[in-house]
């Protein structure tokens, strides 16, 4: 049986941890460092670090962290936020993180994902995605820490990005960031049921039971949260057993 895998969710902005609702009203939450070395002893089995303001300042990702969260922690990590270049991923892979995930640069640039891929295998590969329900009844990729509607239907760009090389997908709901009202199921089972890599759940987790929900019923791989884990709403440990009850099998 497929083992789930925990995994918070650190937004960083100016060298700190920072949350939001639906990418919006951001407050300043802790030491990046610090809170990373807390998750990896408190049994996260991965962590996910973004800058998310760099693609939209148009600027490089902030280094500095990468490097000391690798000295700190034993667990995996991928990193992502103004990756735009094939230097980018050598740079932050060298630093320490596992993993790069890159989500506006993909969409303009699609061929990195495949060059990324080839160079250092698809498992390092991570492609993010932020995606909202519009009007015209369909969900739609948003880049640029989802100020900037691409045009792309959600589950067609997936199925291409796994094409193209993505060894790994995180669907993040713009509609449910923060909210604590669960994970977009719909959208996570309409992508999981059309690409055959791991999906990670990103957005809307308040109560453990939205974990459980999201394996349960959308199959994805991970189930990723921030402010739930950041506020201590929710121990790591206590959601394992949880899940681990409903006969879903996690890392203890």
């Amino acid at each position: 049986m497929l083992t789930r895998r925990i995994i918070p969710c650190l937004d960083v902005r100016d060298g700190r941890v920072v949350k939001g609702k639906k990418f919006m009203d951001i407050v300043d939450v802790d030491d990046p460092e610090a809170l990373g070395a807390f998750y990896s002893g408190a049994g996260a089995d991965e962590l996910v670090f973004y800058d998310i303001t760099a693609s939209n300042e148009a600027r490089k990702i902030s280094l500095e962290f990468i490097e000391k969260v690798a000295t700190r922690i034993n667990i995996p990590f991928s990193v992502g936020g103004g990756v735009n270049t094939i230097e980018d991923f050598t740079q932050i892979l060298r630093k320490g993180a596992d993993k790069v995930s890159i989500n506006s640069a993909a969409v303009k640039t699609p061929g990195l994902i495949t060059e990324a891929s080839l160079k250092f295998g698809a498992q390092c590969v991570v492609l993010s995605m932020d995606v909202k329900w519009v009007a015209d009844g369909k969900w739609r990729v948003f880049i640029h820490g989802g100020r900037v509607d691409t045009g792309l239907d959600a589950v067609a760009w997936a199925k291409e990005g796994v094409a193209l090389g993505a060894g790994e997908l995180v669907i993040n709901s713009i509609d449910a960031d923060g909210m604590k009202q669960g994970y977009d199921i719909e959208l996570l089972k309409a992508i999981t049921d059309q690409v055959g890599v791991p999906v990670i759940a990103s957005g809307g987790a308040g109560k453990m039971a939205d974990f459980s929900e999201a394996v349960l019923k959308a199959d994805v791989d991970g189930v990723l949260a921030a402010s739930v884990f950041h506020y201590r709403e929710i121990e790591i440990e206590a959601l394992k057993q949880d899940m681990k009850r409903k006969g879903i099998q996690v890392r203890i």
